[in-house]
C-alpha cells in the first residue's frame, strides 16, 4: 500500500515551540566578552533583568547566552564574527547545552548603543527570552 506524500511529510514533521512564560526552575549561564564593555555591560544588565523577572533559582544550567559587540573598524571584522558564530555552535553541539548566540554586529558606536537598550531596545534582554525558549523547548520538549 503506497503512502501519499503529504501523509508522509505530516508524519515526519513536528512543530515545536518553546516558552518566554517557562521559566521557573530554568538556569542560566551568561558569557560576556570584556571588549566593547561600554556596549556588553548593557547587554548584560538588560539580560539579567530578563532572567531576573521570568526564571528560578536550580542548580543545572539550561542554556547559556553569549553576549558580545563587534564594531566594524581596523579589525577583519567577519572573520572575527564568522570565528565567534562557530565557536559558539561548537560549545553548544559538545555540551549538550543550548548556547545563543547574542552578539551584535554593528557598523559604529552608535549603532551599537541603540541596540543595547537605545532607541532599538536592549537586544540582551531579546536575546535572554531567545535562551528562556530554547531552554523551555529543551527542557519539556526534547527530553
Amino acid at each position: 500500500m503506497k503512502q501519499s506524500s503529504s501523509s508522509v511529510q505530516s508524519a515526519a514533521v513536528r512543530h515545536l515551540e518553546g516558552s518566554v512564560t517557562k521559566a521557573q526552575g530554568l538556569r542560566f549561564a551568561v558569557v560576556v566578552a570584556r571588549f566593547n564593555e561600554i556596549v556588553t555591560k548593557l547587554l548584560l544588565e538588560g539580560a539579567l533583568e530578563t532572567f531576573r523577572k521570568k526564571a528560578g533559582q536550580v542548580s543545572k544550567v539550561s542554556c547559556i547566552l553569549c553576549i558580545g559587540a563587534v564594531i566594524k573598524g581596523d579589525t577583519s571584522h567577519y572573520a572575527v564574527v564568522n570565528s565567534a558564530t562557530s565557536g559558539v555552535l561548537s560549545a553548544g553541539l559538545n555540551s549538550g547545552v543550548p548556547c545563543i548566540f547574542g552578539v551584535l554586529t554593528c557598523d559604529d558606536m552608535d549603532q551599537a548603543l541603540n541596540r543595547a537598550g537605545g532607541k532599538s531596545g536592549n537586544k540582551g534582554a531579546e536575546c535572554a527570552l531567545t535562551a528562556i525558549e530554547m531552554a523551555s523547548l529543551f527542557e519539556y520538549h526534547l527530553k
